[in-house]
């Protein structure tokens, strides 16, 4: 009896035992989920305020269209080629080349190629020489000698004592305008220069049709006149310190660019190859550095940029055949 009741007194204390687990588990869960809605609805709540200012902003921010004035691209300056300015041309239609002269394209051959050249033959090397000559220097000409009058005035006369003046004609001497003397003869000019840079017809293969002497479609501007200029005055130094020089220099090729500001003066030269020796550049430079020019005028300046004139020149010697 004792041990049937010990028995049915300790199942009535395990029943009461799990009726207190099972309040504990079901307080735990309850804050446990307690817990995790806190921390969902603080998340929710810093969330919008960390991420909803910027959300409006750019909801209610509208869309700007900006138009911006680009300003307009300066048209590339044509490739320069010298013209004889005594075989000018009427304008051509087409502008292919800048020139210090106008010329319509011509070829003497049939065309063979794309470019706008004429078709010629001739020797294979990097130029575009449409015809053959032969360098020469500037010279200044005789110079004039001074003429029998001249040496007669030059001779010394006694000197003869002068008269002196009365007062009463010195007052009217000192009012009166002096009588201008009669003007002396125009000095006679020396020619002109004689110089010409060195030419041997290219081979060339182009698309001019035209039939008649080799020539392109070049247009005479103050630019190509400027050109021709810088490109005779540094020239013709060159040719000459070539001469002075001939032992020293190898055969080759420099290639410089240089710039001439709005005053006529060299700046940026910069050798930019040289498969010759160094005195080869030298000459090279000292040909640009000594060339006199004059100021760049107005209406030329007004289509450069602010550092003037950019430019490219390549000094070759080679060997003849």
């Amino acid at each position: 009896m004792t041990t049937a009741e010990f028995i049915i007194g300790h199942s009535a204390d395990g029943a009461a035992e799990r009726k207190k687990e099972a309040r504990k588990i079901l307080w735990a869960l309850l804050a446990a989920l307690f817990i995790h809605l806190l921390i969902g609805s603080s998340l929710a709540v810093f969330g919008g305020l960390l991420y909803s200012p910027f959300s409006v902003m750019e909801e209610e921010k509208p869309v700007e269209l900006t138009f911006v004035d680009l300003p307009a691209a300066q048209p590339k300056n044509a490739m320069f080629i010298s013209n004889d300015e005594s075989k000018q041309t009427e304008q051509p239609k087409e502008k292919t080349f800048e020139s210090n002269a106008n010329s319509i394209a011509a070829s003497e051959s049939t065309a063979t190629g794309n470019l706008p050249l004429p078709a010629q033959d001739g020797v294979d090397r990097p130029f575009l020489d449409l015809n053959s000559q032969r360098q020469s220097l500037p010279n200044q000409g005789a110079q004039p000698q001074p003429s029998v009058a001249q040496e007669q005035s030059a001779t010394p006369q006694p000197s003869v004592r002068p008269t002196p003046v009365p007062k009463s004609q010195e007052f009217a001497m000192l009012t009166s305008k002096p009588t201008p003397r009669p003007s002396a003869a125009t000095k006679p000019q020396p020619p002109q220069s004689s110089y010409q840079p060195y030419k041997e017809k290219t081979k060339l293969a182009g698309s001019i049709t035209n039939r008649g002497t080799s020539s392109v479609n070049a247009i005479g501007t103050p630019l190509g006149r400027y050109q021709k200029i810088l490109f005779d005055a540094i020239g013709s130094r060159w040719y000459a310190y070539i001469e002075q020089r001939a032992d020293l220099v190898s055969l080759g090729t420099a290639r410089i660019t240089f710039s001439i500001n709005h005053s006529g003066k060299v700046t940026n030269l910069k050798v930019l190859e040289n498969n010759s020796n160094e005195a080869f550049a030298n000459v090279c430079l000292q040909s640009i550095l000594d060339a006199e020019m004059p100021p760049i005028p107005d209406d030329v300046a007004a289509a450069l940029p602010p550092e003037g004139l950019e430019t490219e020149i390549a000094f070759t010697t080679f060997s003849n055949r």
